[in-house]
């Protein structure tokens, strides 16, 4: 079981985690949606594609761009398609 927290909210907890480049990818279902609004920082990863992020809100604080995901990823990268990773502070642990 993997979960995600920021500012002592739980963002995600899933036993269904798939690991990449050492992030941990959440199924979208995972998410406690009521933490995360829609950014529009976009990024590329060479063999990924195009990433799109979510600021997590808690409590007033906004982490700005602490998640992120691939709507449409590259050939090779399929198992990230409907997963959100963490990172800015947003602690991940495995158990």
């Amino acid at each position: 079981m993997a979960k995600a927290t920021w500012n002592g909210a739980v963002l995600a907890e899933s036993a269904q985690t798939e690991l990449v480049e050492g992030n941990h990818y959440f199924p979208r279902d995972a998410l406690n949606w009521q933490y995360f609004e829609e950014s529009d920082h976009h990024t590329t990863c060479p063999w990924k594609g195009r990433a799109s992020y979510y600021d997590v809100v808690v409590d007033g604080a906004t982490n700005e761009n602490a998640a992120w995901y691939y709507p449409d990823p590259k050939e090779g990268a399929e198992k990230v398609a409907g997963r959100v990773a963490f990172w800015h502070g947003v602690e991940v642990v495995a158990g």
